[in-house]
C-alpha cells in the first residue's frame, strides 16, 4: 500500500506520514511557545520540494487549526488578553492584505520564491539572536535593577508610549499603553505573515515581551488568539487572489497539528518564562541555519547530501 499522495496545487507526490508528523510537531511547538509554527513548517515544506509560494499560502491554512486548538487550551487557563488581541488583529488584517498584494506583484515579475527564502534568513536571524541574548541576560539575573542608587532611565518604547494618544488599560496583561502600539505591531506582523506564510508568532512574541512588557504566558495565549483570526483572513486572500492554497496539503498538516497543540499547551506551564524564550530562540536559530544552507550551497551538493542520509 502506497503512503504517497499527490498534491494538485503543489504538483508533486509527498509521503502522508511525513506530512502528518510535521503537522503534529509544529502543532506541539505552537501550544508550548504560542507561535503558529509557520516559521518552521514553511521552510521544511520547501526543503521537501513544495514550491515556496504554495508552501507559504498552505501553511497559513494549517496555522488556523493549530492556533484554534492552542487558543482554546490557553483560554481555559486564563492566558488570553482579548482586548490586546483585537488591536493586534486590526493592524494585522490590513498588513496581511498588503502582504498578499506584494506576493501577487512579485509572482508576476518572477521574484516571489527568492523573497520568501531570503526573508526567512534575515528576519529569523535577527529575531533569534536578539531573543537568545536577552534570555541569557534574564537568566543571569536582573542585577542592574537591583543595584541600590542606580538610576534607571525609561527605554525608547516607554518614552514613545507616553507621547502617543489613546492610552488603554489591559488588565489581563497588567500594562497600560497607547493603543497605537499594538495596532502598529499587528500591521508589521500581518505583512510579514502574508509574505512568508507564517502566523507571525516568531516576530510577535518577542515584540510583545520585550517592547510591550507583557507576561510571557499571557503573550503565548494572546498571540495564538490573534494568529487564528489573522491567518483565516490571509488564507482566504491567498486562495482568492493568488490560487496558491493546496487544500490537500493543508488538511494533512491540520490533522497532525490539532492534537499536537493541545499537548503542547499543557506542557507550556511546566517551564519558566525565560526558559521558554531561550528554547524558542534556539529553535529559530536552527531554522535559520537550515534555510541559509539551502540558499548558499549548490543544489547538486544538497541533493547528494540528502541522498546519502
Amino acid at each position: 500500500m502506497s503512503f504517497f499522495l499527490y498534491l494538485p496545487i503543489a504538483g508533486i507526490s509527498v509521503s502522508m506520514p511525513l506530512l502528518l508528523g510535521m503537522g503534529f510537531t509544529v502543532g506541539f511547538l505552537s501550544g508550548v511557545f504560542g507561535v503558529g509554527g509557520g516559521f518552521l513548517l514553511t521552510p521544511a515544506l520547501i526543503m521537501i520540494g513544495i514550491p515556496p509560494t504554495v508552501a507559504a499560502a498552505s501553511v497559513s491554512n494549517q496555522i488556523v487549526a493549530a492556533t484554534t486548538s492552542g487558543t482554546l487550551a490557553h483560554r481555559r487557563m486564563g492566558h488570553v488578553d482579548v482586548r490586546m488581541g483585537a488591536l493586534l488583529l486590526a493592524g494585522g488584517l490590513v498588513g496581511g492584505a498588503l502582504g498578499v498584494e506584494i506576493i501577487r506583484f512579485l509572482r508576476r515579475v518572477g521574484n516571489a520564491d527568492f523573497l520568501i527564502k531570503i526573508s526567512y534568513v534575515v528576519l529569523l536571524g535577527m529575531v533569534g539572536v536578539y531573543m537568545f541574548q536577552e534570555s541569557l541576560r534574564s537568566l543571569r539575573g536582573a542585577w542592574m535593577r537591583a543595584s541600590p542608587g542606580r538610576e534607571v532611565r525609561p527605554g525608547v518604547i516607554a518614552r514613545l508610549n507616553t507621547a502617543l494618544p489613546w492610552q488603554v488599560r489591559f488588565p489581563r496583561s497588567g500594562v497600560t499603553l497607547s493603543g497605537v502600539l499594538p495596532v502598529a505591531i499587528g500591521f508589521l506582523v500581518g505583512t510579514v505573515s502574508a509574505i512568508m506564510g507564517v502566523g507571525g508568532g516568531f516576530l510577535m512574541v518577542p515584540l510583545l515581551v520585550y517592547l510591550l512588557r507583557m507576561p510571557m504566558h499571557v503573550v503565548v495565549g494572546t498571540n495564538l488568539f490573534q494568529e487564528l483570526l489573522l491567518c483565516m483572513g490571509i488564507t482566504f486572500l491567498q486562495a482568492d487572489f493568488n490560487r496558491t492554497v493546496d487544500a490537500v496539503l493543508a488538511l494533512l498538516l491540520l490533522a497532525g497539528s490539532a492534537l499536537g497543540a493541545q499537548m503542547g499547551a499543557r506542557l507550556s506551564t511546566k517551564f519558566g518564562a525565560d526558559q521558554l524564550k531561550i528554547l524558542l530562540a534556539c529553535i529559530i536559530l536552527l531554522t535559520v541555519a537550515g534555510m541559509a544552507l539551502d540558499l548558499l550551497v549548490r543544489p547538486d551538493v544538497l541533493l547528494s547530501l540528502r541522498s546519502a542520509s
